[in-house]
């Protein structure tokens, strides 16, 4: 593979996050613009799915280019030796940080590769490789549910608590239910409280408080029925309002990742 082929690399250029961006905006206006020669809505949507999982799976290979740092130290455990980049007396070299990696310690030369790896990385390059990192670990859902979030509107999250006694909150019943979900047409709506909290745990989202214009939505998702069947499922429950909407994190991801922001 060449060094115009690789995504993550010190020649890598436009980056990787900006290149897989590109290609999904192309493939999603392929996909619109073969539909409507196609017969039928059920046709067209076929034709349009066929070129998403074209795109899925193209951006999927080129993910999978980005060199993984414990999968890197593994393959290079068996090659590396204590003579390699350390010392003598196991500190790191003045040139290079490499640590010595034995086949018995591939967390260890996990980190030494990053380390190694933070030496030629400037701000540009650091921001790209996190943010692929991230976008493989999103789920399509996931993706889509942020999409939902972009244009920085709030979407309402309910918290379902078991009441212990007249003011007490016992276990959480259930966590980041919300209607970001539906609203951004994922495969499993049931799992929007899953989604919710993992682009939390991300950084990509974030919970505030209630905010009483959604005060509508509320009562809808009120009637959801992962909700209903968290509620059923105590005695006594207590609700708690919140919202969710992007962090800043999650608004730099997604100016960097935005199909739509590809070429015309």
């Amino acid at each position: 593979m060449s060094n115009e082929d690789r995504l993550v690399g010190p020649a890598a250029e436009p980056g990787i996050v900006q290149r897989a961006g590109k290609f999904a905006g192309w493939a999603a206006r392929t996909g619109y613009s073969l539909s409507k020669r196609l017969p039928g809505v059920e046709a067209a949507e076929k034709g349009l799915r066929q070129v998403e999982r074209i795109a899925l799976g193209e951006l999927r290979r080129r993910l999978d280019e980005v060199d993984d740092p414990y999968l890197a130290a593994l393959s290079a455990a068996s090659t590396i030796s204590p003579q390699n980049g350390v010392e003598g007396n196991g500190k790191l070299s003045d040139s290079v940080a490499v640590v010595p990696a034995r086949d018995s310690e591939p967390l260890r030369a996990a980190m030494a590769e990053l380390l190694n790896r933070s030496l030629g990385f400037g701000k540009e390059r650091a921001r790209e490789y996190l943010y692929a990192i991230i976008l493989r670990q999103l789920t399509p859902d996931e993706a889509r549910i942020l999409s939902a979030l972009s244009d920085g509107s709030p979407f309402p999250v309910i918290d379902v608590f078991e009441r212990t006694s007249l003011t007490g909150t016992g276990r959480t019943v259930l966590r980041n239910a919300s209607t970001v979900g539906k609203a951004a047409g994922v495969s499993l709506p049931a799992e929007t409280p899953s989604y919710v909290t993992r682009l939390v745990g991300l950084g990509l989202a974030d919970l505030d408080e209630e905010v009483d214009s959604l005060a509508t939505q509320y009562e809808i998702l009120l009637t959801d029925e992962t909700v209903r069947a968290a509620e059923d499922s105590v005695k006594r429950t207590k609700i708690v309002r919140r919202t969710v909407h992007l962090s800043h994190l999650g608004t730099q991801f997604w100016r960097a990742c935005d199909p739509a922001a590809g070429p015309a």
